[in-house]
């Protein structure tokens, strides 16, 4: 598992040396993310379908012209990823790829309730002021929220748990 890990990372490596030599760098947006974690012996789970920090968190690198690099601690969702993306994408671009990017926009807003919101507060400033939690549901009736303080999670048979990430970071 680990091995895999350490050479999906040397080969996202190469692509991005390859785009940073490229003349395409300066107008490339990038969101990398995975899938969510898995137990390796914690809780004494060797598993991925619980609703504990471990289990429930991923990787979420974005980079983008003209934006810093910085790590923010904030809870995000990936349902945030596609209001980002298009918000990043009709920043500095043609008029005909605003053009598309806003055809997308109108069909997104007059079609669908989206549940996330963009994450570019955050990547101009990744210490911003955020107050949304992420909320993650493993089958139906067991869900989990977590805040940049807490996790609270309730389980379909009245089961919670509340967790203090200040003083208890391990849950």
């Amino acid at each position: 598992y680990l091995a895999s890990i350490s050479y999906a990372d040397e080969q996202l490596g190469r692509v991005l040396d390859a785009l940073d030599r490229s003349p395409h760098a300066a107008n490339t947006v990038i969101a990398l993310w995975s899938d969510h974690g898995w137990h390796l012996g914690e809780k004494e789970h060797w598993h991925k379908t619980t609703l504990w920090e471990e289990a429930t968190r991923v990787p979420l690198v974005i980079s983008a012209p003209g934006f810093g690099s910085g790590r923010s601690n904030r809870p995000v969702s990936l349902l945030d990823l596609y209001p980002t993306l298009i918000e990043l994408c009709t920043a500095g671009t043609s008029s005909a790829v605003q053009d598309s990017v806003v055809k997308l926009q109108n069909l997104r807003d007059e079609n669908t309730q989206l549940d996330g919101v963009s994450l570019v507060p955050l990547l101009r400033d990744p210490k911003a002021e955020w107050n949304r939690p992420a909320v993650i549901e493993y089958k139906q009736g067991n869900v989990a929220v977590r805040s940049e303080r807490y996790r609270y999670i309730r389980y379909r048979d009245g089961g919670e748990e509340l967790y203090d990430h200040r003083v208890d970071s391990h849950e």
